[in-house]
């Protein structure tokens, strides 16, 4: 199912459609404030398994992330969150970085490893808990990473929904790693590396 939602001003109807999927183990596609991405209700490990198989990943080494709501939310889902962690959170969040954290008992065994847009947000709001985020397959095509229609025509058979949140980007987010009280650099992407 392709659906389109107002990347600005998501229609509540359509993300009550969404979160009820998500709720039974539903897959979405969905865009971010970097690149589209795939992603499930985190408490879902069947759905978890879907992306993972998708991805052709295992799921304890594949490092997925996910978003919250705000940062009250994130933290029931850590463990150690340092002040100056803190700070680097309330500074660039929401937007274009993945931060490594330390994971408390309430992230899901499968997933303990080492730019919300509005429609993320919205998602999140109304789903309760944390949606399991990340990238979709990408190749060497921009294209179908960043047109929602072609998304579709290569995905929509592998999940449950895809939204039309407009045409996506094609530089990934800034990915540091916060769990070891110093922030470390990962990957550079969208947001600025400024610390």
């Amino acid at each position: 199912m392709l659906i389109a939602i107002h990347p600005d001003n998501p229609q509540a109807r359509l993300i009550e459609q969404i979160v009820n999927i998500l709720k039974k183990g539903g897959v979405i596609i969905y865009p971010t404030d970097t690149i589209y991405g795939i992603g499930c209700d985190i408490t879902q490990k069947d759905a978890i398994e879907k992306i993972c198989k998708i991805k052709n990943i295992v799921p304890k080494k594949a490092n997925l992330s996910f978003i919250c709501k705000d940062l009250s939310d994130l933290s029931a889902y850590t463990r150690n969150l340092a002040t100056p962690t803190f700070r680097i959170l309330k500074n660039v969040l929401p937007g274009p970085y993945t931060i490594i954290l330390e994971a408390s008992r309430q992230v899901p065994k499968l997933l303990a490893t080492k730019k919300d847009t509005a429609i993320c947000q919205a998602i999140v709001a109304a789903l309760g808990n944390p949606l399991l985020t990340t990238s979709l397959p990408m190749e060497e095509d921009v294209e179908y990473y960043t047109d929602p229609e072609i998304i579709y025509e290569l995905f929509g058979n592998q999940v449950d929904v895809v939204i039309d949140g407009g045409i996506g980007g094609i530089i990934p987010s800034t990915i540091i790693d916060c769990t070891n009280g110093i922030p470390e650099l990962i990957r550079e992407g969208l947001g600025k590396w400024e610390f």
